[in-house]
């Protein structure tokens, strides 16, 4: 909302008449044959495109005795689907953006540099960023805070120390108001922090990011972008690294796969054709206590999860589907029931790491009991008057305190308790706790699944769910957000910050971007 005079809250009760209509479930809403609007001749039949493996970033130099990446945010043109050239916005020019690997307790810096153009090309909105390392303890000035804007034209540098456990990280963006719009554009990377376990694990082409997210294609090729009354983001066309329903040739062995879900709106729940299992060993901020084989695997917007599957199972010439069975509330097109597929193509030329170590090495998180806890707190996510709500309040009433108003304030290093309930049939919320990795304590008085018995950071609290949880909150003090990461509803306004401790870096002075030098 670029309206003088009128703040998003004011837009959102002058459309309240719809307010009955947009509470409807969107899948009461929407035909389920297409969303894209390019004839369906256009779009590639299942597992007929190679998998690719997103590249891996490179150091530039140093930046005060800290190792320096360079990133710059770029518009730039990829056939997507085959013979059909779409406009992206990525890190370095491409979706996903290069993955950084860094080793634990290696300070750097990372500079993000905002070449977007002026305007986005059809939201017509000033493209500017804050870049989130999802899963970092960051210090707040570098924690990408939505109203902590680099626009074009500017550049910021990003500093983490990276001490935290080993894990599976990814940067995006994290814009007030646009972070849908924006990652939908391509805005979206893995980064690994890796300890010195790593070297117990599947390596190299056995190591393998899927970056798995939905879109849907205008007439033109461009991305099309409709969230459907501030309400969602469902597209017909699933991509694993930039590819539609790719293929991987693979070789019979164990292989790693790093698992992010970057859609916008939808929730996928995995499982092999063959009904054969895969073996889940890592969560959102480290590792299970063991390897845990399981035969499905739901995982909403901006998780992560580590997996294993051994293709020594399978002859050569097999083929492997990784197919998605439905979640209540997201909406099936033709072939969203499917994500890739494998082939077993040769047999191993390396065996190196082809079994899982028998334990892991468990986060902090993971020893926190409820005797720990000296507080407890209820946040309640629901739709209300057109707004999306926690504990009936928005990001406009941070905004409108000068960002002095919080949800929460615990001390640094306390121990805590939250209780997190959605009280809607029509939607989940994939919530995300910036600062912190928390433990699943129970879903409706139940035990968490087992493949989320690791340190999260994002939980998806499903439809009438009511999670508890429970978390050591530091190691900083400040502001720090906590939102849903359908970023659809985050955008409306389903954020809020807490106050870490007292006081801490001001998240938006206190490192501001700086202008580009001129060519």
């Amino acid at each position: 909302m670029d309206h003088p005079g009128l703040t998003r809250r004011d837009a959102l009760k002058i459309g309240a008449a719809a307010a009955t209509a947009l509470a409807i479930p969107l899948s009461v809403n929407l035909s389920a044959d297409q969303a894209s609007q390019l004839p369906a001749s256009k779009i590639p039949r299942p597992y007929t495109v190679p998998f690719r493996t997103p590249s891996v970033l490179h150091p530039t130099g140093t930046l005060d005795g800290r190792t320096l990446y360079v990133l710059t945010q770029r518009p730039f043109k990829a056939q997507v689907l085959p013979g059909v050239t779409s406009t992206l916005w990525g890190y370095n020019g491409q979706f996903p953006g290069p993955t950084i690997r860094v080793r634990q307790n290696e300070p750097v810096t990372v500079r993000q540099i905002n070449k977007l153009p002026a305007r986005h090309p059809t939201l017509g909105y000033e493209p500017a960023t804050s870049t989130h390392l999802h899963g970092s303890p960051s210090l707040p000035q570098y924690d990408g805070y939505a109203n902590d804007l680099t626009r074009p034209g500017q550049y910021k540098d990003y500093q983490y120390g990276n001490d935290a456990d080993d894990r599976t990280l990814w940067y995006h963006d994290h814009a007030v108001h646009h972070t849908a719009s924006n990652v939908y554009m391509g805005l979206a990377a893995q980064y690994h922090l890796i300890s010195t376990f790593d070297a117990q694990l599947p390596q190299g082409k056995y190591d393998v990011p899927l970056i798995v997210n939905d879109v849907a294609f205008a007439a033109d090729g461009s991305l099309l972008f409709d969230d459907h009354s501030e309400s969602s983001l469902m597209g017909d066309v699933i991509l694993v690294n930039g590819r539609p329903w790719p293929l991987m040739k693979v070789e019979r062995r164990l292989y790693r796969f790093r698992l992010l879900n970057a859609s916008i709106s939808r929730s996928y729940r995995l499982r092999l054709s063959t009904g054969g299992p895969i073996t889940a060993f890592g969560t959102d901020g480290g590792f299970l206590a063991r390897p845990t084989p399981v035969q499905e695997l739901k995982i909403g917007m901006a998780e992560r999860y580590e997996f294993a599957i051994d293709f020594s199972d399978y002859k050569i010439g097999q083929r492997i589907e990784l197919r998605n069975l439905q979640l209540p509330n997201d909406i099936p097109f033709a072939n969203t029931d499917k994500v890739m597929a494998f082939q077993v193509a040769a047999e191993a030329t390396s065996t190196a790491n082809n079994t899982l170590p028998a334990t892991f090495p468990v986060g902090p998180a993971m020893k926190l009991t409820p005797a720990d806890s000296t507080k407890t707190r209820k946040l309640v996510f629901e739709r209300q008057n057109g707004e999306w709500t926690i504990n009936g309040m928005t990001w406009a009433d941070v905004e409108a305190s000068g960002f002095t108003k919080v949800i929460a304030n615990p001390a640094l290093n306390a121990v805590e308790t939250w209780e997190l309930q959605n009280k809607a049939g029509g939607w989940f919320h994939p919530i995300h706790i910036h600062l912190i990795d928390f433990q699943i304590l129970d879903r409706n008085g139940e035990p968490p699944a087992p493949y989320e018995r690791g340190p999260k950071d994002v939980t998806y609290l499903g439809e009438n769910e009511t999670i508890r949880l429970i978390g050591r909150f530091g190691p900083h003090n400040g502001k720090y957000m906590i939102h849903c990461h359908n970023t659809v509803h985050e955008d409306h306004d389903m954020m809020f910050q807490m106050q870490v401790g007292q006081g801490g870096p001001d998240p938006i002075t206190t490192a501001p971007p700086r202008p580009l030098p001129p060519p």
